[in-house]
C-alpha cells in the first residue's frame, strides 16, 4: 500500500462546527439538490405526456376503447355449465352464441369484423441449449413489438391444453381455447414461437379473405398434383373465429395422436403423402381431399405474400438474428 502526505501540511481545526454537524449538513445539502432536480425533471416530464397528440400522429390505439368493467346481467354461453374450453368437446351454434355475446358487451362489437388475435407459445421447459430460451425470448418480444405498433392482442402458451397432443398438435387446442375464450377477435393467427416477423409495418390484408376461412401461405402445385407435406407450412395460419373453424379443429384433432382414429389416419397419411401422421401432414391431406367440395373452398393456400418464409431464404441466405 502507497500512502500520499506532505510534511508542511498541518490538518486545519475546525472551530464552529463539530464533524457530526458538518455531515448532516452535507447530508440536508445533497437531498435538498436531489429534491430540486427531481421536481423540475417530474414537471418537465408531465408537462411533455399532457401535449396533446397532433393530429398527424397514426399511433394504433383502441377505437373506442374496450369497456373491461362492464359484465351484462344477461346469460350468455360462458355460464352454460357443459360449455368447456377443451378440445374433446365439440361446441355447436358458435356462430349465433359469438354474435349475442358481442350484442351484450357493445364496446367490443364496433371493428370486431377484422379484429385479430395473435396466438402463439412453446415448452413449458427450458430449452436444452444455452441460447435457446433467449432466443424465444427474443421472437418473443418481435411479436409483441407488432401487436404493439398494429394494436393487436397477443396469448403466450407454454402449458401442454391437452396431454395427448405433443409436438405440433399442441397448437390446435391453443387456437382452440382462445377462439372461444375471445369472441371479440374476428381471426386468430397462430405463430410458431420460432417466427420472426421481418417487416413489421405490414398489416395483414384481412379484408382479402372475405369468403375464407382459413389461410396459410404454400404452393399449390405441391399439395394439390404431388401431394407434398412439404407444399405448406402450418406454422403461420390464419383461421376465422367461426362454426366452421371449430369444426375444422375437430376434423384435425381426430387425425391427431389423441384420437382413436389415429392409427388408421397414420395408414392413410403413409398411403397418400408418404410421411407420417404430423399435424401438417394431415392439414396437407385435408386441403388436399377438401379442395373440390364446398368445406375445402373456404381454405387459401396464400402464394400473393410469404405469410411465412425460411429465414435464410427471406433474409438473403444470412443470419437470420443480424436485425
Amino acid at each position: 500500500m502507497t500512502g500520499f502526505s506532505h510534511t508542511s501540511w498541518r490538518k486545519p481545526s475546525i472551530r464552529t462546527l463539530d464533524r457530526p454537524s458538518i455531515f448532516l449538513a452535507g447530508v440536508v445539502s445533497t437531498l435538498l439538490l436531489l429534491w430540486a432536480f427531481f421536481s423540475v425533471s417530474t414537471i418537465d416530464s408531465i408537462f411533455i405526456y399532457s401535449r396533446p397528440i397532433p393530429e398527424s400522429c397514426q399511433c394504433t390505439q383502441p377505437d373506442p376503447a374496450f369497456n373491461l368493467k362492464f359484465d351484462s346481467p344477461s346469460s350468455t354461453f360462458y355460464d352454460d355449465p357443459n360449455f368447456g374450453y377443451t378440445i374433446d368437446e365439440s361446441i355447436k351454434n358458435w356462430d349465433q352464441k359469438r354474435q349475442a355475446w358481442l350484442e351484450l358487451h357493445p364496446s367490443f362489437k364496433p371493428k370486431s369484423h377484422d379484429r385479430l388475435f395473435i396466438v402463439t407459445g412453446s415448452q413449458s421447459t427450458p430449452c436444452t441449449g444455452p441460447s435457446g430460451d433467449h432466443i424465444l425470448l427474443r421472437t418473443y418480444r418481435n411479436k409483441v413489438d407488432y401487436c404493439r405498433i398494429h394494436g393487436y392482442d397477443i396469448f403466450y402458451n407454454n402449458v401442454k391444453l391437452d396431454p395427448n397432443m405433443p409436438g405440433g398438435w399442441g397448437k390446435l387446442p391453443a387456437v382452440r381455447a382462445v377462439m372461444v375464450a375471445h369472441p371479440e377477435a374476428e381471426w386468430i393467427w397462430w405463430l410458431d414461437e420460432d417466427t420472426v416477423i421481418t417487416d413489421m409495418e405490414y398489416k395483414i390484408p384481412l379484408h382479402q379473405y372475405e369468403g375464407y376461412n382459413f389461410v396459410l401461405h404454400g404452393w399449390p402445385i405441391e399439395v394439390y398434383e404431388k401431394k407434398s407435406w412439404l407444399g405448406l407450412n402450418d406454422g403461420s395460419f390464419l383461421i376465422r373465429n367461426c362454426q366452421w373453424s371449430l369444426d375444422l379443429l375437430d376434423i384435425w384433432a381426430d387425425m391427431g395422436p389423441r384420437s382413436p382414429n389415429f392409427d388408421k389416419w397414420t395408414k392413410i397419411l403413409l398411403d397418400e403423402f408418404n410421411h407420417g401422421p404430423t399435424d401438417q401432414t394431415a392439414l396437407a391431406y385435408l386441403i388436399w381431399k377438401k379442395q373440390n367440395d364446398s368445406f375445402g373452398k373456404k381454405m387459401l393456400i396464400e402464394t400473393r405474400y410469404y405469410l411465412e418464409g425460411y429465414c435464410m431464404g427471406v433474409n438473403g441466405g444470412g443470419n437470420p438474428w443480424e436485425y
